[in-house]
């Protein structure tokens, strides 16, 4: 960190460079690799015409703080791990005379960030879910509140197993270390005539980052319950194969539906189709009390 409260005073580029030579000899990097300098001012007309006229000019770009926490803010409401390698793809210099991969990573975080929070604040179609469900009985939910109920839940589990989780996207979220790892999606009540009480959508890219965790939970958010479920990896995957499983339109992913039914008043149960026998929750239930 170098603070200096003027661009009068250069920034040795050179220095820089050998910073990142070291790094590569010592293997804590990998060829090739860029420079990226964070300014916390915006006059840095200076900064910008010295790395421009340096030798160093396609191995370094500059990025304000605020337009770097902006970025990360767009990551955390994304799922796609695509997505989020063509936002890191902005950081890296590339030659914009064409500009259409910057629009591109635009378009493709804009839609999957729609998407995602589409997928917890809309409503399934019926005829995939297997269940009566009354389109009437359903209301769109506004994303921040999905998301307070989130950070509830979230708050609730780190208190319970002394954990402290960083949010790294809208749903997925890890310790420091990351080997805890949970996914926490919310879904909102269907009212009767059904028998669909919560409905979500489980993803592959879930399943992979829950997978490479030392533990990983699936936390299923309820919003009018003071309550959440949370189900270990091991568990879910148990049960896959029974789920009912819908293609997206493009081919290339899918999605699993996770039904909790509610068969007594306050007993809540993991729906598994084609079998005769659901999965209780209680065993996996997280008290929202705990936040207190």
């Amino acid at each position: 960190v170098e603070v200096k409260t003027t661009d009068a005073y250069r920034l040795s580029l050179d220095t820089v460079a050998k910073y990142r030579d070291e790094l590569i000899n010592q293997g804590t990097l990998k060829e090739p690799c860029s420079i990226l300098i964070i300014v916390g001012r915006a006059d840095t007309g200076e900064l910008e015409a010295q790395v421009r006229g340096s030798r160093h000019a396609w191995h370094i770009r500059l990025i304000s703080v605020e337009s770097l926490i902006y970025l990360v803010k767009v990551k955390e409401k994304t799922e796609s791990q695509e997505t989020i390698s063509k936002i890191k793809r902005i950081l890296i210099p590339i030659e914009y005379t064409r500009l259409d991969s910057l629009i591109e990573t635009m378009f493709v975080a804009t839609e999957d960030v729609e998407a995602g929070i589409a997928s917890e604040a809309g409503q399934p179609d019926e005829s995939e879910i297997g269940t009566n469900v009354s389109k009437g009985h359903w209301k769109f939910t506004p994303s921040d509140e999905l998301q307070a109920k989130r950070e509830m839940i979230i708050d609730a589990l780190g208190k319970k197993t002394n954990t402290h989780y960083i949010k790294k996207t809208r749903a997925m979220y890890w310790d420091a270390d990351h080997t805890k790892r949970l996914v926490c999606t919310i879904s909102k009540r269907y009212l009767p005539p059904g028998a669909t009480r919560y409905w979500y959508a489980y993803h592959p890219s879930w399943d992979e980052f829950l997978d490479q965790g030392e533990s990983g939970h699936l936390v299923l958010g309820c919003m009018d319950l003071e309550k959440a479920f949370s189900l270990p990896l091991p568990e879910i995957r148990k049960h896959l194969s029974k789920l009912y499983i819908t293609e997206l339109k493009d081919k290339k992913s899918h999605y699993w539906h996770i039904v909790i039914i509610e068969p007594e008043p306050g007993q809540y149960t993991l729906q598994i189709p084609h079998t005769d026998k659901d999965l209780p929750l209680n065993e996996f239930v997280i008290e929202l009390g705990d936040v207190s």
